[in-house]
């Protein structure tokens, strides 16, 4: 972690420790920004490599979009994870038009050249959805990170079957864990504000945190999916995955690395070919 992020995130921890002190309900607020909102906005400083530049609109914000090798028969649609951005998965869409997709890749809501400031999981499927709607159809999905529970919750209302293809690099699997690591990263020890969080999140989406659950979610999808998780990854536990392991899904195959952690993991090679094998 760069020395400015230190010091931001101990300034960000200092005014918690205040604001706690005035309100719990202020906190947990607060902290609902903060777990929407990509500080470290990932921009392109050169042109993303062979693709045109789409858009759609999306609660009345640009979404930028790119597309590989249109028009073709079969399509495939990237995800990236929370903080990232289309262009930095532009090698998985040169290797899927080499193999004959037309592959599309969008910056979600607040991230790379999208409009916003924040957003959240259910904003992210609602532009899955749309990019669906408007560019489909997409038999085949790749989703790192963030994407992945965005995606898991569009493919419970998105008609598929079997033979659609999905690709998960170090999903986030259960939201609560992620919440647990951001309650930790801002020093929020404090089970008054927590409940005020999740009251919130009921509050913003009608569901409950532990529902946007990846484990949940695949009671209801079919698709064919490709799972490949890091032991050592500290963003997205292994632990969390392994328990949709150990849930046995005959549609899922897993695929475990070490070494490689929550980023590392999609530049490696050898999972670049397991993608494309896959897919």
């Amino acid at each position: 972690m760069k020395l400015t992020q230190r010091l931001a995130i101990r300034y960000v921890q200092t005014k918690f420790k205040l604001l706690r002190i005035i309100s719990k309900r202020r906190t947990a607020e607060k902290a609902f920004d903060v777990f929407a909102t990509p500080y470290l906005k990932s921009v392109r400083k050169f042109p993303v490599k062979n693709a045109v530049v789409v858009e759609l609109r999306l609660n009345n914000k640009k979404v930028n979009g790119y597309r590989w090798n249109h028009p073709q028969p079969k399509k495939a649609l990237i995800l990236h994870g929370f903080g990232s951005a289309a262009h930095k998965f532009e090698d998985y869409a040169e290797l899927l038009a080499s193999k004959g997709f037309e592959v599309l890749a969008f910056d979600a809501p607040a991230h790379g050249e999208s409009e916003g400031t924040r957003t959240n999981a259910i904003e992210y499927c609602e532009m899955i959805k749309l990019v669906v709607q408007q560019y489909g159809p997409v038999e085949s999905f790749f989703a790192h990170s963030f994407g992945g529970i965005s995606l898991c919750l569009a493919l419970e209302t998105i008609p598929h079957d079997a033979g659609t293809k999905v690709v998960f690099i170090a999903p986030a699997t259960e939201t609560t864990s992620a919440v647990d690591g951001a309650f930790g990263m801002l020093k929020l020890n404090d089970e008054r504000v927590r409940s005020e969080f999740d009251k919130i999140v009921f509050e913003v989406s009608g569901r409950k945190t532990e529902w946007f659950s990846i484990r949940r979610a695949m009671q209801n999808i079919k698709a064919s999916v490709l799972w490949i998780h890091d032991e050592d990854d500290d963003i997205t536990p292994w632990a969390d995955a392994l328990k949709v392991k150990e849930d046995d899904h005959p549609n899922i195959e897993f695929v475990l690395t070490k070494g490689l952690g929550h980023r590392k993991i999609y530049h490696d090679r050898a999972v670049k070919e397991q993608v494309i094998k896959f897919m």
